[in-house]
């Protein structure tokens, strides 16, 4: 199945002139003329032109938004926009859509020849991005979409901590909604999560990488290590700490959506070298390099 607000890069409820603004910077950017012999780039630029061709069609937009992949063979089974054709058989309609009895959904209402007259409504997916500190407490998103009739319907979702990229929140009966009063789809929404300016998320463990005075590596000391809260946590450093060496603080990481349980803090020390060094500091760094470097 393809969707066609996925293939454009837009959302469902984007307006015309946004579909059209989409499109024109995408088939640019993957005409035959720009990428000749690119068979990949051929293949994006038939299904731009196919997605434009129906959500240009306010009609068939309509008819896409209503039935989803399915929304061809009801144009050809003669259904219009909006409802069905006042006296149309409805069970002659499904057995040219499905070829037989039964499809998905279900419920009562058993029309002429046996078949069951409604449907459930399609799955939507809603792609959504996270910043990490967002997946770590937990958020929320407010969607917008368009019914059928063209009236905006707006939807609160939460997303619990801890998503990750990939995750899947389902938000029951919120989809496209179902034919002759079946019920609706499910909604899902899909995480992306946003890269971090100095976290790196593997899983539920967290790394970070924290710079560290040469001497409390030689000598031993103490460094701050910044965590998703906010807050810092002291770590104590062994003398003679080798650059790059990594810390282990259990339980410090993100929290796991199907557990009560956190991920590990991973810390990476990396040397900070000192700079403009005084004369003194010169002549004590000289006099260490010959005890360490003899001739």
């Amino acid at each position: 199945m393809k969707d066609y607000y996925q293939v454009l890069g837009v959302n469902r409820g984007a307006s015309d002139q946004e579909i059209k603004q989409a499109y024109r910077k995408l088939a640019r950017k993957y005409h035959p003329d720009i990428n000749p012999g690119d068979r990949q780039a051929e293949a994006r630029f038939k299904a731009i032109n196919e997605a434009y061709e129906v959500l240009s069609d306010a009609e068939k937009r309509e008819k896409y938004d209503r039935f989803g992949s399915d929304w061809r063979r009801y144009e050809q089974a003669g259904v219009p926009s909006g409802e069905y054709a006042p006296g149309a058989d409805f069970a002659d309609i499904f057995e040219t859509l499905f070829g037989g009895r039964g499809g998905r959904g279900g419920g009562g209402g058993g029309g002429a020849g046996g078949f069951n007259t409604r449907m459930e409504g399609q799955d939507v997916e809603q792609p959504v991005e996270l910043t990490l500190e967002e997946a770590f407490t937990g958020t929320q998103r407010t969607l917008q979409f368009a019914n059928p009739n063209g009236s905006p319907r707006t939807l609160t979702v939460k997303v619990p901590p801890g998503a990750d990229t990939g995750t899947r929140v389902r938000v029951p009966s919120e989809g496209a909604p179902g034919l002759n009063g079946g019920p609706r789809g499910d909604l899902y929404l899909v995480v992306k999560l946003q890269p971090h300016r100095r976290f790196e998320r593997k899983g539920d463990d967290l790394t970070v990488t924290v710079e560290t005075s040469l001497y409390s590596l030689l000598l031993g000391g103490q460094i701050a290590v910044p965590t998703l809260t906010g807050k810092t946590i002291t770590l104590n450093i062994p003398e003679q700490t080798q650059n790059g060496r990594t810390f282990r603080l259990t339980g410090q990481g993100m929290p796991a959506m199907r557990a009560e349980r956190r991920g590990d803090l991973y810390v990476v020390v990396s040397a900070q070298l000192p700079t403009k060094l005084t004369t003194r500091e010169r002549e004590l760094f000289a006099e260490l390099r010959r005890i360490r470097e003899p001739a």
